[in-house]
């Protein structure tokens, strides 16, 4: 472990005097000076902003060639690559309106392209974006972005489903890393707080190639909260009030960078009574609280720059099953998970003459456990001797709960991205962790187990004219071994298996993007990507109190393997927008859980078969900016995704279609109040009928969603102030993909949202 972290510290190591600079200035079409515009480097986590004369002025650059992103509201984003050579380097950037949303730079894609010029469509939306719709927890904004929904359990926890696809089969990461917290449970939640994150991409479809196995369904991908702007000291602070829960969340954030050096750290905390539904009813320990903390360290040369991240999570949350005692109290209630997740990173990008090598290396450590009530049934009553015994007896369960597992992970990930050569890029690279599984409870629902995984791959991507052309290929070796248990329990023993098994699979990708008729840009992408069977699906024998069953894994599991063809159509004016997506994924041995309708230890017995499998649908959007109205908005999206097994039933847990028409003011003409906006969203969820062989139907509902906002500046001192009503009117309804509704416990009424933070 030791050496391990001396080697995250090589790269701080190799440092040399930087000389370069590049100066200019940013107008627009009509030759006015623009304040305020953001200049920024990604790779070198460097930026600027212009002043008042619309200068700008970034030092201490590397002599290779960078990519300068200028992006400013109201304006269509630039991007230059420019090669320095020189010590001062002169480049002005001309800025046109643009009605729509800014072009985004897609971190997640390996040429970190704007979202225009890239092959695969990346879906892409900051936080500031999703706090606006007045979120409640980080999983829930997933549900924001057409094409992704989310599975919950109450409010505390929620994992992202992308077309119809969850659990292991879509990759989360942040910091550069990928998320590793026993994801395999679909009472699971990420375990990530959204004051760490910038903004959120989401690739649908297979990211094999990109990212290995667990990416077959697709990445979710947190982008950190960036340093502040070069010379210059941010600080900031948050409060938010939600009136269903009684909750707030509490943040604040200081940001420090020079010319080389860069600083930052924020914390916040979380914390959240049993929500309410629309009948009134609090549902019984759904309560949860959340305390997050990361920091950064940033430096920049002429050779190197490098970032060492460090994230601290942790959370209490209840694990809910009935409508009980109402109550608003936030104190923790058995049975309850305790989460902590413990992450570094250190990622540097080194610049060669021609060509850079960029590098993750990373450790995280997440304890995951499981605490639990335990009765006496020899005696019904209790002196007050024994109630004293039986208080004891609780603190003791807080300390020793019944389910405890320390997951380690240390990832690696290095690309070389090659010299251009006749408008060809070309990255390749070799990714990879090493993962130690152990428990420590006296219950045990997966076994001790390693699991070592490498790729290496290759990708690149010609561009010509109005085309693009992106392909790429890869190799993987997971590498799975687990430890015999023997678990007494009552008169039996419940035996874990050794096993030892390795998984091998060639993934491949190819896309290709067009203009045509110069206002439609189309995207045709096949992708073949896989995912090894987990330890959950592998291995499990015994009762998970997170699911309410008892669950059998299968040694016999083969690995999956899918097949997706995407197709896009963007039709785009300057007052109107138009965007068509569908996708058909096929799935060999598609893996899923099923009851078996036996009982053990008074539980519903689940097992893990698998059967191929097809997924098909997509997703329909416009957006209308009626001129001369241009503080007016229109936005309709609609999506869908079916799901069956070969034998033409169902898949479980296939998200409702959905149409979400949104109407939504802007206001930019009074001098005090910035990005002020004003909306309404109707989310109407259609009837689910394509049932799986346990589900239930559910019912299509209607939400309204409201929402004001915007930056109010007085002299120097500005803040942000935000007011939601979700649910407006506080609509009874269950969500298909709600763990609760087997128990007909509706989601969450009406919620009122305040939000205010400061920057100072």
């Amino acid at each position: 472990m030791k050496s391990y972290i001396i080697i995250l510290f090589l790269g701080l190591s190799a440092v040399l005097h930087s000389q370069n600079t590049i100066t200019g200035t940013i107008t627009n079409t009509e030759k006015e000076k623009l304040l305020g515009v953001e200049v920024y480097i990604n790779e070198l986590h460097k930026g600027t902003s212009t002043n008042e004369k619309g200068y700008f002025e970034l030092k201490n650059l590397p002599s290779n060639t960078l990519k300068i992103t200028v992006a400013y509201i109201g304006y269509k984003t630039q991007i230059k690559t420019i090669k320095l050579t020189k010590k001062i380097t002169t480049l002005n950037f001309i800025l046109k309106e643009s009605v729509f949303k800014m072009d985004e730079v897609i971190i997640s894609t390996p040429f970190n392209k704007l979202q225009s010029e890239n092959v695969m469509k990346v879906e892409k939306a900051t936080i500031k974006q999703l706090k606006n719709k007045g979120i409640v927890t980080l999983s829930e904004s997933i549900s924001t972005i057409p094409g992704v929904s989310t599975m919950s359990t109450g409010i505390g926890i929620g994992k992202p489903v992308i077309r119809g696809l969850r659990g292991n089969r879509v990759l989360v990461y942040s910091q550069g890393l990928r998320l590793e917290n026993q994801q395999f449970g679909d009472e699971h939640g990420l375990g990530v707080d959204a004051s760490s994150i910038e903004s959120m991409e989401v690739i649908k479809g297979p990211a094999s190639l990109l990212y290995g196995s667990d990416a077959l369904g697709g990445v979710l991908y947190f982008n950190p909260v960036k340093f502040a702007s070069e010379n210059s000291f941010d600080l900031s602070g948050s409060q938010t009030f939600y009136s269903n829960t009684e909750g707030t969340n509490t943040a604040i954030s200081a940001k420090q960078s020079f010319s080389k050096w860069k600083f930052l750290a924020n914390g916040s905390y979380n914390s959240h009574s049993d929500y309410k539904t629309a009948n009134n009813d609090r549902v019984t320990n759904t309560r949860f609280n959340e305390t997050s903390f990361n920091s950064a360290i940033g430096y920049n040369s002429e050779l190197i720059s490098s970032t060492l991240r460090f994230l601290y999570s942790k959370s209490t949350i209840g694990i809910p099953d009935e409508i009980g005692d109402q109550t608003a109290s936030k104190d923790k209630l058995f049975p309850y998970q305790g989460l902590t997740t413990k992450m570094v990173s250190l990622s540097n990008t080194i610049f060669l003459n021609n060509s850079k090598i960029s590098t993750v290396f990373g450790f995280t450590r997440n304890n995951r456990n499981e605490f639990e009530e335990h009765h006496d049934d020899e005696d019904e009553h209790h002196d007050d001797e024994d109630h004293e015994e039986e208080e004891e007896q609780h603190e003791d369960e807080d300390l020793e709960a019944a389910l405890q597992l320390v997951l380690d992970t240390y990832s690696y990930d290095v690309k070389w991205q090659l010299p251009t050569f006749k408008n060809i890029e070309t990255v390749v690279g070799v990714q990879g962790m090493y993962q130690e599984n152990r428990n420590y409870g006296e219950e045990i629902l997966i076994p001790n187990a390693d699991i070592n995984d490498i790729g290496v791959f290759a990708t690149a991507m010609h561009t010509f004219n109005n085309n693009s052309i992106q392909g790429g290929i890869r190799f993987d070796n997971r590498n799975l071994k687990t430890y015999y248990h023997e678990v007494p329990h009552d008169d039996e023993v419940h035996i874990f298996e050794a096993i030892d098994k390795s998984f091998n699979n060639v993934s491949a990708s190819l896309g290709y993007k067009t203009q045509l008729f110069n206002k439609i840009t189309s995207r045709i992408n096949l992708a073949s990507g896989f995912k090894a069977p987990n330890l959950a699906e592998l291995t499990s024998n015994g009762v998970h109190h997170g699911s309410n069953r008892f669950e059998l894994g299968n040694n016999k599991l083969e690995q999956e393997q899918n097949y997706q063809s995407d197709i896009s159509f963007e039709y785009k004016t300057d007052h109107f927008e138009l965007v068509l997506n569908g996708f058909y994924n096929y799935i060999n041995d598609y893996i899923f859980i099923a009851p078996t309708g036996e009982i053990e230890d008074d539980f519903e017995v689940y097992s893990y078969t698998q059967d191929n499998a097809k997924l098909y649908g997509g997703e329909f959007g416009l957006h209308l900016h009626p001129h001369p109205l241009d503080w007016l908005h229109l936005h309709s999206n609609f999506e869908m995704v079916i799901g069956k097994q070969n034998n033409g039933d169902y898949l479980p847990l296939i998200p409702a279609n959905k149409l979400t028409n949104t109407i939504r003011a802007e206001i930019n003409s009074i001098k005090w109040l910035q990005n002020g906006f004003a909306s309404a969203t109707l989310e109407s969820t259609f009837e689910q009928n394509n049932l799986s062989n346990y589900e239930t139907k559910s019912n299509a509902y209607n939400l309204l969603n409201l929402g004001i906002g915007g930056t109010i500046k007085l002299n120097k001192l500005s803040f942000d102030v935000n007011f939601n009503i979700n649910n407006a009117l506080d609509k009874s309804y269950l969500s298909h993909l709600s763990r609760l509704k087997i128990n007909g416990i509706e989601n969450m009424g009406r919620n009122f949202i305040t939000s205010l933070k400061f920057n100072l």
